[in-house]
């Protein structure tokens, strides 16, 4: 192994804290990361509580509740005394509002970009202002534009990266997201999960969490389950999850007479998931837009449980070498519902528990995938 290289790793919040798949994916590298030669130091918005949590390898600069000006001195404050401590060999940042107070304390020092998604289109998307959609682009694009790598999920987000922000391909390395498989691909009964949930037995369950906003696709999910009704009488579609749409969903569910074959279960707790996908017949990634890789997609096949998705995004490149069926016609309720049902009545041919765990690990592993950004930061200190 080449000789160790020192990054500093800057986050939005710490997983335990505020969890989501970009927190996921920047606790996994920061404690993958060393066991392929590059040792890390974290900054992240959180508790005092995170540096314990995190085995001293991360740092939290300021509260996430502060105000927007205390975090961003607090982060360049906290960066300046790390580099003094013991300048890094790399910035790689994973999160562009926490990455931009640091530009100019690392002049010399390469920088890699981890793309996790357009904040700035997420934002819109999800309601913001149109003057808080140009801030937050452009402080975007300064971020990229100082970078002398970017990493990606997917084909899809590197599309994202060149037309939304000019940032030219040569630049640009694709990475998919990681998991513990081991974590996931727990040795439980499918019966034995359901009883453990208080989920019924002898009924077919579909699986779905995300959080609860538009662009989730959870309106057409709900919808398509009007469709496997007819074909499959006694579905159950579990939504899990918490966000501004819980009560609108709950309207639309009861609207169209679903619930006894819908049900929002509130926000799972991360040592509970893996139950979840295991008590699963299948599992559903509806969304409609936004989606660079989706992380629940490999939760599920680590699992060994086969998840369907709409052809949004990187999902197909996350899922489609293993199995082309696992991809939806469209992302219109009435192809989910289909897709739903010919799955669940058998007429969709879908991977079996031991290939979809076999695929998750040797692609998506946590090692797996520390070890090629591994790579993309000693190609990126070797060419800067």
């Amino acid at each position: 192994m080449s000789e160790a290289l020192d990054s500093l790793q800057i986050g939005m919040h710490w997983f335990g804290e505020r969890p989501g798949g970009l927190e996921r994916m920047f606790k996994a590298l920061v404690e993958t990361l060393p066991s392929q030669g590059v040792n890390t130091r974290g900054l992240v918005a959180g508790s005092t509580d995170v540096e314990r949590d995190s085995g001293g390898r991360v740092l939290a600069f300021a509260e996430p509740g502060a105000r927007l000006d205390q975090r961003m001195w607090h982060a360049r404050a906290q960066s300046r005394r790390l580099k003094r401590a013991h300048a890094p060999d790399i910035v790689a940042s994973h999160f562009a509002l926490y990455a931009a107070p640091t530009l100019g304390l690392f002049r010399k020092t390469p920088r890699v970009v981890h793309f996790h998604g357009p904040w700035a289109d997420e934002s819109g998307v999800e309601g913001g202002s149109r003057a808080s959609l140009i801030a937050r682009h452009a402080l975007e694009k300064s971020v990229y534009r100082h970078a002398t790598r970017h990493i990606v999920l997917s084909q899809a987000f590197s599309n994202v990266l060149q037309e939304r922000y000019g940032v030219k391909e040569e630049t640009i390395r694709i990475v998919p997201g990681c998991v513990d498989v081991s974590r996931f691909a727990i040795r439980v009964a499918k019966a034995r999960a359901r009883k453990q949930l208080g989920l019924p037995a002898d009924r077919p369950i579909v699986f779905c969490i995300r959080r609860l906003v538009a662009r989730m696709g959870l309106e057409e999910l709900i919808d398509a389950m009007f469709v496997v009704r007819q074909a499959v009488p006694d579905a159950l579609l579990v939504i899990a999850g918490k966000g501004p749409l819980e009560d609108a969903l709950h309207e639309r569910l009861v609207a169209r007479g679903l619930e006894n074959h819908v049900q929002l279960a509130g926000y799972v707790p991360d040592a509970k998931l893996p139950l979840w996908y295991r008590a699963s017949d299948i599992s559903v990634v509806p969304s409609l837009a936004l989606e660079g890789f989706g992380l629940t997609t490999i939760e599920s096949l680590a699992a060994g449980t086969p998840v369907l998705v709409t052809p949004v995004g990187g999902l197909p490149e996350a899922v489609a070498p293993l199995s082309p069926e696992l991809v939806f016609q469209s992302m219109g309720y009435d192809a989910i519902g289909a897709g739903i049902a010919d799955a669940l009545l058998g007429r969709t041919k879908l991977p079996d528990e031991r290939t979809c765990t076999r695929y998750a690990r040797s692609n998506f592993d946590n090692r797996v995938i520390a070890a090629k950004v591994a790579a993309v930061y000693r190609e990126t200190v070797v060419t800067a």
